[in-house]
């Protein structure tokens, strides 16, 4: 599981037709003590998560099996939100 905080939005005026319907958001990765590990991506949210929420993300081909259609474009995407970590 990879963990990221979600610390904004996308809003583009031009983007693939394919992504129309797909919020997007931008997410730092951060690390099990929730420290910002220095990397940031533009997410698909698949879950509709919130500034500042605590999420689970997949990259890479796992990216878009959590979107309607694998056909569309990425590289990232959230698909969990985090309640609590525990040791």
């Amino acid at each position: 599981m990879r963990l990221g905080r979600v610390v904004g939005r996308v809003w583009a005026t031009i983007k693939d037709g394919q992504l129309d319907a797909v919020k997007l958001a931008v997410m730092q990765v951060v690390d099990e003590n929730e420290k910002h590990t220095g990397a940031t991506f533009i997410a698909a949210d698949t879950i509709g998560a919130r500034d500042g929420d605590l999420v689970f993300w997949v990259g890479g081909a796992e990216a878009t099996r959590a979107l309607p259609d694998r056909s569309i474009p990425s590289d990232v995407s959230i698909v969990g939100l985090v309640d609590s970590l525990d040791e």
